[in-house]
């Protein structure tokens, strides 16, 4: 990457100059640091649910991203998104970061732009080292990836800033607190806000012992559409039309754990949720003016997984298993429960092939159980 640089830099200012003679281009110190990186995951998946049967190859991630440091203080990065769906906002190309963060102190480090929300262990996590075919249904559906409310597909991302550190070291030196707390837009990424009200989201966790966090996070703030929509006057019982900003509160609470030891795994989170959905998805640019709400769904709700991945052969072949739940009314009777097992396997740092298998129960469904088959093969550079 760096002599790509040097080369377009050169290459570029003898064009401009027009001239024959030897030039010397001195290049600014950060350009040493600019890293290229990149990861695709390619997957089969196979499901037998009834109405929903599946049996097909696809694209799940392809990214690319710059990063780098300026001022030895300050880190930066650039990153970019394309997969298999280019039809709707929840497509691709697009950028799913952009930012910067001032480093220069551990117990106060504030970053500035489009990034992860602070919100749960999970949502932060590499989609290759989280270790699942996909994130938890928790994570999903209620930290920002394909969210409840029916925003666009955001990755778990928004825009704002967030100050975050850790301190309180032990005798060995190492950091017992950390605390994260961000101020968002509230409309996932790369949209400016809508109702000006913004999302605030925080989190704390203790570290106790080595490889081991336990932390609680808190979310309040709203989803909005600029658009109509029509609701039954509560006096007359008449449906009454309306235009103008729409605004869902939004009120998220998360409990979460996690032990990393000798190459195990184990992972476990809660979440629930408070706010009402659109009953559209954004994903599809013409529902962006469609603010009517999914009143059947209701305001409330609440998802749970608790995972293990344990080395069979350390590095390199490891087993997993996974019990994953969201309920969409936080109620039993809208319980889908994931039992998932499956194996993965590192070629090496920059190949790994994944293997999942999911019992699927499913009580929205009039055939409430199916079978799932996933597959994934991995690479990064």
């Amino acid at each position: 990457m760096k002599k790509l640089l040097i080369s377009a830099l050169i290459l570029a200012y003898g064009l401009g100059a027009g001239a024959q003679e030897k030039k010397t281009v001195t290049l600014p110190s950060w350009v040493n640091d600019v890293k290229l990186s990149g990861y695709a995951m390619t997957q089969y998946s196979y499901t037998d649910e009834e109405g929903a049967k599946a049996n097909s190859f696809n694209l799940r991630l392809i990214r690319l991203s710059l990063d780098g440091r300026v001022a030895n203080d300050f880190y930066w990065k650039l990153q970019f998104q394309a997969n298999g769906n280019t039809a709707n906002q929840g497509g691709s190309p697009r950028i799913v970061d952009a930012f910067a963060e001032w480093q220069k102190y551990d117990f106060a480090r504030i970053k500035v732009g489009q990034f992860k929300r602070a919100f749960t262990f999970e949502n932060p996590m590499h989609p290759i080292t989280e270790g699942f075919y996909t994130y938890a249904q928790a994570i999903n559906k209620l930290a920002g990836m394909s969210d409840r409310t029916n925003e666009h597909s955001s990755n778990g991302r928004d825009i704002g800033v967030q100050l975050q550190g850790d301190f309180l070291k032990n005798s060995n030196g190492r950091n017992l607190l950390h605390y994260q707390i961000g101020v968002y837009n509230g409309q996932g990424i790369n949209k400016k806000d809508v109702d000006q009200q913004k999302d605030i989201i925080g989190g704390l966790w203790v570290m106790p012992i080595k490889g081991m966090r336990i932390g609680a996070f808190g979310w309040t703030g709203s989803y909005a559409r600029k658009g109509k929509w029509t609701e039954i006057n509560a006096t007359t019982g008449d449906e009454e039309a309306h235009e103008g900003t729409r605004k869902l509160q939004k009120r998220r609470y998360a409990f979460s754990a996690e032990y990393l030891t000798n190459d195990w795994t184990f992972r476990t989170e809660y979440i629930h949720s408070t706010g009402y959905a659109f009953a559209k998805s954004a994903n599809d640019k013409e529902n962006e003016s469609n603010a009517n709400i999914n009143a059947a769904l209701g305001d409330k709700a609440d998802a749970y997984y608790a995972a293990v991945i344990a080395p069979v052969i350390k590095k390199k072949l490891y087993a997993k298993a996974r019990y994953d739940l969201y309920r969409s009314t936080a109620e039993w009777n809208s319980a889908r429960s994931l039992y998932e097992v499956g194996m993965n396997y590192e070629f090496n740092k920059n190949i790994q092939v994944n293997f999942e298998y999911a019992f699927v129960n499913d009580r929205n469904k009039a055939d409430k159980n199916s079978n799932m088959i996933d597959v994934q093969l991995d690479f990064k550079f």
